[in-house]
This record gives C-alpha cells, structure tokens and sequence, in this order.
C-alpha cells in the first residue's frame, strides 16, 4: 500500500462519522405508520424457541395486519409460522405437541388447534356464542373457555327481528348490552364439552388447578359500569352445581393463579377491604378456609405479570420503579425481593420455559424500539437478541437526546420527569418548548420509546414529561398525592418543572406550548385555565364537566378519590374542578381531538368545552373529531390526521408558522423501509 493511499483511507474514516451522522433525517408522522411493532409472543414449554407476531401497516386497507412468525430461542432466521388466516391468543399445550389459537368462523371466535409437529390449525370449538379467554388444562388433552350465555331461540328469534331493546342496569345489561357468563371445558380428542358453571355470574378472570379438580374465577351478579368493586372471588369444584365463595369485600381482585399443592392461590388487589388508591399488591390465599395474607409488600413500585415456580416457593415479577422496570423475584416464605437485572428502560418477561428455566423478553427503551430476547433465568443479564424491527430507527433517524431529571415543586415535594431535547440544542433560551401531560390520572412517562417524542424533538421542541404527584411506579404516596386535590397540586408540578427550564436557559418561555391525552387532556385543560403562558394547547380524550361525565363514564375515581363525593353532595367541587366552567379565563388556542366512540371519557366532554370557548369567542379552537374511533385511536389513516392536525396547530400559535405537513411518498412503506428478523 502506498503512502498516498494510507493517506487517503485515514481521511476517509476521519470523516466517516460526520458522512453517517450527515445520512440521519429527522423522524416523520411517516416513519410512525411505517415502523413494525411488536405483537404478542410466547415461548415453547421446553424453551427451545418462540412464536411471535409483527404488525405491520396496510395503508391501502387502511389498517395493521399481524403476521406470526417462528425462531429458535437461541437466535437464527425466523420464517412465517401460520398462514394469512392468521389468529389470536397463541398458546402451547403444557406438553408442547399443540399450539392452540383462536380465530373467526362465522362470525364467532373459536378455538382452533396446530399440531407444532407440522401441519394445518383445525378447529377444535363449534360453541354456539363466541369463545371469550381460554386456557390448557396440565395434562394437554382439555381446554378450558369462557363464553357468553347464548339466548334462548325463541328469544333469538325476537331479537333478529328487532326486538334487541334492554333495560339499562339491569342484569345481564349494565350502560351498554351484556350477557351473563358460562365457563366450559372440551376434551381436544373427542370434542366433548362439559358446561361447568350453572348460575347466571359475569365472569371476569378464571384458572383451572394443576390437577384439574377446581376453578377459581372472579364474579359478579350485577353488570354496572363503576361497581367493579362488587366483584368477589369463588371456588367451583369440578362436577359441583354451586360454587362457594372465597372473598366478601369491596375490592375489584384480580390475576388469579394457582399454586402447584392445588390448594393455594395467588391473586392480585390494592387492599383486602376497600377499593384504595393504591398499587396493587399480591396476597396468597388457602382455598379450604379463605385465610389469605399480603404477599411483596415490601416492594414500593407497581407489579406486572408475575409467573409461580413450580415448587411454589418463588414468585418471578416484572415490576416497575420510577421510569424503568426489570425483572424481581419474591421469596414467598420470607417474603424477601431478589431484583435479578438492571436494565435502563422497560423490560418485560412475556413468557418462561415450562420449567421456567429460561425467559421470553421484550426490551425497549427511549431511543430503541421494542424487541425480543431471550435468556437463562440464572443469568437474565445475558441476553440473546432474537429481533430487530426497526432497523431504520438506529440506521437512519435522529432521535431526541434525554435525561431523567428531578425538581422540587412549589410545596418542596420532588417530582421527576423525562426532559427531552434535540441534538444540537443550545442553552441559550431560544428554543420552543412543549410540556407532555400523561394519562391516568395514576398513569406515568417511562423510559421507552415513543416515536411522537422524536418527530417533535426533529421539529426542534425541547420537551419536558413529568410525572407529577398521582403518578405510579412511585409508591402509594406519590400515587395518592392528589387525592381531592386533581387541578391544583399537580398542576403546581408541572409549572415549576417549566420553571426549572426556563432558569437553565433551555426553552424560550414565549414559545410553549402544552399537550395531553386522556387525563393529560383533563389536566392540560385546567392547566390553560390557570395560566396565560402557553401558546397553544392540543387536548385530547378529556373530560371537561365533571358532573354532565357523572353518568356517562367512568366515576368510580373521581367519586372515591379524585374530586370526592358525587355532583349533589359535593356539587362545588365537581364545579371548580371542571375546565369547562371556568373557560372565560382561557387565553391559549385549543385543537380538541376526540373519538367518536370513545366511552372511557366521553366525546360530548371535548363539545362542552370547545362550545363554550367557541360562545366566549377570545380563542381560536378547533374540535377533530374521529370517527369510528374509541379512547385511542387505531386507524392509520386517522392516526396521521391527528398527529398532523396537531403539528400544524402547535407550529401555527407557538412559532406563528403555517406549517406545511409531510406527503407520503406512496400508498405503501416507503422504499427502503425494511425489517429484519433475526439478527
């Protein structure tokens, strides 16, 4: 090699960073339709590999279609493992020769069975109302399924006809039509089924002991929408006519699963009384005298999924602590936490090996989307990738740099938050700001990756997510923080995090603007009723009136926790607690975005208050309303109007711009928008 030529190479791999970091765009609306998600996985009873689904956009038919694929767990090429008929509810039998799936067939869910061996699914169910959950029985030969009580012909012929009227709250019914529950097993060989429960129950979780002789399941008699806490849990011993209950409180349970001695149960609840404002805890239950006792007390975060040993002697968990969650294990005699990994981000475990010596992971974190690993449980730090979806993420876009940041509130509580930032951004004041308000109120911003995060990072906000009191993850005092205190308190949080940025120079203090979804809608609009400073807000899903909300949605939380009482004792408090009533105080322009069908807060509840506004006439608002869209939204197509509209409406009243929006290049993924498998 010549000296002329070592020249030339040393200059180019001077400058290859700066030709990689050159090739990185800003994240679009685009690349958020067009990245592949990850759908639900499951690992084979012997851990020798996993099933998994991808979601990918269709834009033409205007939805996502989900395409299962198989790969060794120790990493390889994954191929497609079912056909374009697809399913849901993947499960193995516990001996792995099945892989049991449901999928429609004349217009009902059945359960349909694969031999893992090879070969076409078959439908297993011909039940004559759809299959609801379902889960294997131990020895592999039974499948145990949920469904709704069918009407009798005469009634079903009434109501083809149209006699499909129904009293409100009255049972079966609650605010929308309902069925009572029936609980059934189906030998696979014979296709017999058995119907296990006689009484007329709404069944919400259930499980079958290891030896097949019992179920515990949650009930309830009655079908009203904020009565959750009416639910008690009951053992049926297979073959009995009545089962016998276990529980007499006023606590939703949930989470139900057996220990091996057949005899105990795990289950989930916040208290063993009342319904609390608490994260749930576990408790251990003795099914022959309903004696039970509190389980990982001692663990201050929020706990996910949780798997038993088949000893019964340990408890592995996903739990979740401050903006990050990993793996924990809970020694059930002593009551000892063991946290077995350290990751920076969400993980996961979707799945374990029958023997749970190895794991099934899902892993993400600000800056990376979701993927999956595999690991030993032994060693869970030492992970297999199996995935890589979004290739175009780490190879193509710039992404927002972050960091967890903390700040006392006006009342010296610490609060902490996510602040975003774009990659060349100067502390110089100059740079737009936009302030993130997360869902709940009991909801939290976590480090994991959210695209919109980086789309608004490329339009050059510096971003602030706080998680402010109510927030969970953080233990039952910040959790319970803003009990009949919601609209002040945390409001208070959120101003002083705004603060802390403007005294570091970070955010242009008249360049901000605010943004919500659900309870982030609720507070965002109290938030710009108490305050002149943002420029422009986008709140969507929330609820503006608390009391016209009393009937049509959920108020349970604001009844026992949030407000306190209901409108006709406590009608003050539903008053001034409402957005909507104080709305002549409004001086930010508002873009209300609601889904037509959406029953977890109300689309009349964005009317109210862009009505009034529209009345007052100080503010521009605009109300983009979605149809055939619920408390999120699905559509693609409506995914992209809402994030576009949204764009357009924070550049216009923040920066004064008429901001034009990105055309898609094509009716499909733009070239170049792959995604690979395995690595």
């Amino acid at each position: 090699m010549t000296k002329r030529t070592i020249v030339l190479f040393t200059g180019l791999f001077i400058l290859l960073p700066g030709l990689l970091q050159a090739q990185q765009r800003a994240m679009t609306t685009d690349d958020i339709l067009n990245m592949t998600n990850l759908g639900s996985a499951i690992i084979s009873p012997d851990g020798e590999s996993v099933i998994f689904g991808k979601s990918e956009l269709d834009w033409k038919e205007n939805k996502r279609k989900t395409t299962y694929y198989y790969i060794p767990a120790d990493s390889g090429n994954a191929y497609q493992y079912i056909g374009e008929e697809g399913g849901s509810d993947l499960n193995y039998s516990p001996d792995g020769e099945y892989l049991a799936l449901k999928r429609t067939k004349d217009e009902k869910a059945q359960i349909f069975l694969m031999p893992t061996s090879g070969g076409e699914a078959v439908q297993l169910t011909e039940h004559e109302t759809a299959v609801d959950s379902y889960t294997w029985g131990a020895d592999s030969k039974t499948i145990y399924f949920k469904a709704d009580q069918p009407k009798p012909d005469e009634k079903k012929k009434e109501y083809e006809a149209g006699y499909d009227h129904f009293m409100v709250d009255q049972p079966p019914h609650g605010q929308r039509e309902g069925s009572w529950h029936e609980l059934w097993k189906i030998d696979i060989d014979s296709k017999e089924t058995q119907k296990l429960i006689h009484e007329e129950v709404r069944i919400g979780d259930f499980t079958v002991s290891p030896d097949q002789s019992k179920i515990v399941y949650t009930g309830r008699f009655e079908n009203r929408r904020n009565q959750q806490y009416m639910s008690e849990i009951f053992l049926l011993t297979i073959g009995d006519s009545t089962a016998r209950q276990l529980t007499d409180n006023d606590v939703p349970e949930g989470s139900l699963n057996w220990m091996p001695d057949n005899q105990h149960i795990v289950y989930s609840a916040s208290s063993d009384e009342e319904w609390e404002l608490r994260q749930s805890k576990l408790w251990l239950m003795d099914t022959a005298d309903a004696s039970y006792e509190m389980m990982a007390g001692a663990f201050d975060g929020n706990i996910g999924n949780y798997e038993i040993s088949g000893d019964g002697d340990t408890l592995f968990f996903t739990g979740s602590v401050r903006t990050v969650s990993n793996l924990f294990s809970l020694d059930v005699e002593s009551g000892n936490i063991t946290q077995h990994t350290d990751f920076d981000g969400l993980l996961r475990v979707v799945d374990y090996s029958k023997d749970q010596s190895r794991l099934l992971i899902r892993k993400e974190n600000t800056t990376t989307p979701p993927d999956l690993y595999t690991a030993f449980t032994n060693q869970p730090d030492d992970m297999t990738r199996l995935t890589d979806l979004n290739p175009i993420v780490r190879d193509s876009l710039e992404l927002a740099d972050f960091e967890i940041v903390t700040w006392n509130s006006t009342d010296g509580l610490e609060i902490e938050g996510i602040y975003y930032k774009p990659q060349d951004h100067q502390y110089d004041g100059s740079a737009p700001f936009l302030l993130h308000i997360h869902g709940g109120p009991a909801g939290v911003f976590s480090n994991r990756f959210s695209p919109q995060i980086h789309v608004w990072a490329g339009l050059g906000y510096v971003q602030l997510a706080p998680n402010v009191r109510g927030s969970t993850a953080y233990g039952d005092e910040l959790l319970r923080g803003n009990m009949n205190d919601i609209g002040d308190g945390d409001y208070e949080d959120l101003m002083s995090g705004v603060d802390m940025l403007i005294e570091q120079k970070s955010i242009n203090s008249d360049k901000m603007a605010v943004r919500g979804w659900s309870y982030g809608g609720i507070l965002g609009g109290t938030t710009i009723t108490k305050t002149d400073r943002f420029k422009a807000a986008s709140l969507g899903a929330g609820v503006y009136d608390w009391t016209s909300e009393y009937a049509m949605g959920f108020n349970h939380d604001v009844r026992l926790w949030y407000i306190g009482g209901e409108p006709w004792t406590n009608p003050e408090g539903y008053r001034s607690r409402s957005a909507a009533m104080n709305a002549e105080h409004v001086t930010t322009p508002i873009l209300f975005i609601h889904g037509e069908r959406d029953r977890v807060d109300t689309p009349q509840q964005s009317l109210i208050f862009f009505t009034y506004l529209k009345d007052i006439g100080k503010v521009d608002t605009r109300y983009l309303f979605l149809k055939r869209e619920g408390h999120g939204i699905r559509e693609p197509r409506n995914q992209r109007t809402r994030d576009i509209e949204e764009i357009k409406w924070i550049q216009k009243y923040t920066l004064g711009e008429e901001w034009e929006p990105w055309e898609r290049k094509s009716d499909e993924k733009e070239e170049g928008d792959s995604s690979d498998e395995g690595e």
